[in-house]
C-alpha cells in the first residue's frame, strides 16, 4: 500500500533532483577521497588490539553526509525514489572508475611527469573501485530500506528511532563490506596486500563509530532539512 506522507509526483515541480545530484556528487567526491588511508594518534596497542592511531580514509571527510541526503529521500520520497538515486549513484560512480581506468591506461604525454602519481592515487582502481560500489550499494540500500520499514510500522512518529537505526545498520554493511575487500582479506584476489587484522578491526570499528556520530551530531540539522523539504514539496504540488 503507497504511503500517503511520501511525496512521489514526479511530474510536478520537485526538490528531487536537487537532493539527487547533491547526493551523487557527494559520493563521487568521498570515492576518490577514499583512496587514502589517515591515521589519527600514536602507536598505542592493548592485549595485541591496536586502539591508536585511528584508522579511517578520506572518504569519512564527506561520505557520512551522503546518509543524511539518503535519510532525505527514503523519509521524503520513499523507498522507490530512494532506490532510484541510489542506482543512479552506483551506475555514475562505477562510470567514473571506469573513465579513470582508462586513463590510466592511456599513454601519457612525453613531457607530464606524473603518470607514476596518477598511477599511484587514481589507477588504485581494483580493490578501491570493487569495496567502495559493494558497500556503497549494500549500505544504501539496507539503510533505506530499514528506514522506511520503521516508518511504515510506526508511522511518522519516533523520526530520530527512523534516522538512528537505519544508519547504524546501513553503515556498519557500508563499512564492514568496503574495509574487508579494501584493505582486508577479500581484496587479496584483486591485487595487493592486506592490512593487518588488529589495524583492519580499528579501521572497521572507527570508520562505523565515526559515521554513525556524525548522523548523530547533525541530526538537528537533518530534521530541519526533512521538514524544510516537505513543506517545499506541499508547497510546490499546491
Amino acid at each position: 500500500m503507497p504511503d500517503p506522507t511520501v511525496i512521489d509526483h514526479p511530474q510536478r515541480k520537485s526538490s528531487y533532483d536537487l537532493v539527487l545530484a547533491t547526493f551523487v556528487g557527494m559520493l563521487l567526491i568521498s570515492n576518490i577521497g577514499a583512496t587514502k588511508l589517515i591515521a589519527f594518534g600514536p602507536d598505542w596497542q592493548v592485549g595485541g588490539v591496536q586502539l591508536l592511531p585511528l584508522i579511517t580514509d578520506g572518504g569519512a571527510i564527506l561520505f557520512p553526509l551522503t546518509y543524511i541526503l539518503g535519510d532525505v529521500l527514503a523519509e521524503v520520497y520513499g523507498l522507490r525514489r530512494a532506490n532510484r538515486a541510489i542506482i543512479t549513484g552506483f551506475v555514475l560512480a562505477a562510470l567514473m572508475s571506469l573513465t579513470f581506468l582508462a586513463v590510466d591506461a592511456a599513454p601519457p604525454a612525453a613531457d607530464w611527469p606524473n603518470q607514476d602519481a596518477w598511477h599511484a592515487v587514481l589507477g588504485f582502481v581494483p580493490r578501491i573501485v570493487v569495496a567502495s560500489l559493494l558497500g556503497y550499494l549494500a549500505g544504501q540500500l539496507i539503510n533505506a530500506l530499514v528506514l522506511v520499514r520503521i516508518k511504515q510500522r510506526w508511522g511518522e512518529h519516533r523520526l530520530w528511532v527512523r534516522l538512528i537505526g537505519s544508519t547504524l545498520i546501513g553503515e556498519f554493511a557500508d563499512t564492514l563490506v568496503f574495509c574487508l575487500i579494501a584493505f582486508g582479506p577479500l581484496g587479496n584476489v584483486l591485487g595487493g596486500d592486506s592490512i593487518s587484522w588488529p589495524a583492519l578491526i580499528n579501521y572497521i570499528v572507527v570508520g562505523w563509530a565515526y559515521k554513525v556520530g556524525v548522523e548523530v551530531l547533525f541530526l538537528p540539522v537533518t530534521y530541519r532539512v526533512i521538514a524544510l523539504i516537505k513543506r517545499r514539496e506541499a508547497t510546490d504540488q499546491s
